[in-house]
């Protein structure tokens, strides 16, 4: 069976594009302004772009069929990133975080950890994948798990949820005292910066503090809460982008392309989430297609071979096609108000 492999070029390209990537969105970002909606739409055109660029590359550089991987599993990474996004602005509004520069600056160290947690989860699902072709029969009935879980979710769940209570916020407090008010961006407080009126409620959750010990503020449960979340999330995406391909350089690619994107598409998405009502319609039948592919090819190589193979141009086109339908479809028949 012909593989992609890790041709060197290709990973100095990534690698170098990334790196660049991630230091122009810091430098661009630096200063502690608010952050606007056509700046966030600019950025995400800008991202989008470059992921398009890389898939030019790939079909030009090497074959049209990994470039139709890569961008199918870019487009399945996108989208379930967008209903990943909707959870984060209800995390953002359990902790009270309503300033955009604050917004950015929590996405930021998020996506920061999502890089490496992606990297961990590629390696070790590729392996078990590659290692035995039974594995897939599991991720198939991984990802169709996660799609009936978000069928059966209730409307609005996100909007009605308390991650101020989170799991990972209640450790976070058994392990660290914590300052109950946002501090402007910080997320750790020392004791000598609370003013005296205050110092009794900080300390109310540590016996033993002493002077000029830190605090974690609300910024820092946030961002805990957001972490824990993109793990949980890894583990819906990571099993539905191997069933689309199981290269792991190409797989690493679609999501990290996805995920650079994240942070001014939160902003976008956050103005556009009441009018894009049917994309998780969308997004649930691509899951249960993914898993379908999934379970067939696994059958093909781990039973009998049906004769049956689905080609990565089709792949791409229903992935694509369908994420269109939804959006054109919130369009078309929006909610009723």
């Amino acid at each position: 069976m012909e593989h992609f492999g890790f041709p060197l070029e290709a990973i100095l390209i990534f690698v170098g594009v990334v790196v660049v990537s991630v230091y122009l969105d810091l430098f661009a970002h630096r200063k502690s302004t608010e952050i606007s909606l056509s700046d966030s739409a600019r950025w995400t055109v800008f991202w989008i772009v470059l992921a398009l660029a890389f898939y030019a590359y790939l079909w030009f550089r090497f074959d049209k069929k990994w470039a139709d991987l890569y961008l199918a599993g870019y487009a399945l990474e996108k989208s379930l990133s967008i209903d990943n996004l909707m959870v984060f602005i209800a995390i953002f509004a359990s902790f009270g975080i309503k300033g955009g520069v604050l917004q950015h600056r929590i996405l930021y160290y998020g996506i920061m950890g999502a890089l490496v947690f992606r990297a961990i989860f590629v390696v070790i699902g590729t392996g078990l994948f590659q290692a035995s072709p039974w594995v897939g029969f599991l991720f198939a009935a991984f990802v169709i798990w996660s799609a009936v879980k978000m069928l059966q979710r209730p409307k609005h769940e996100a909007e009605i949820e308390d991650y101020s209570d989170h799991w990972s916020v209640r450790l976070t407090r058994r392990v660290l005292p914590v300052y109950p008010k946002l501090h402007r961006d910080r997320f750790f407080i020392r004791h000598s910066q609370i003013p005296g009126n205050e110092t009794d409620e900080a300390q109310n959750t540590s016996n033993a503090v002493k002077k000029g010990a830190l605090y974690a503020t609300p910024a820092f449960l946030c961002l805990m809460a957001i972490e824990t979340s993109d793990v949980a999330f890894a583990f819906d995406s990571v099993p539905a982008i191997i069933a689309v391909t199981q290269e792991p350089l190409l797989v690493y690619a679609a999501m990290i392309f996805a995920i650079l994107g994240l942070r001014s598409l939160y902003f976008v998405l956050a103005a556009l989430t009441k009018y894009l009502v049917h994309l998780e319609k969308a997004v649930i039948g691509l899951l249960f297609y993914i898993g379908a592919k999934m379970a067939l090819q696994s059958w093909n190589h781990a039973i009998a071979d049906t004769g049956f193979h689905i080609p990565p141009g089709w792949s791409l086109s229903i992935v694509l096609g369908t994420l269109v339908a939804g959006v054109l479809a919130s369009f078309i028949f929006p909610a009723k108000k």
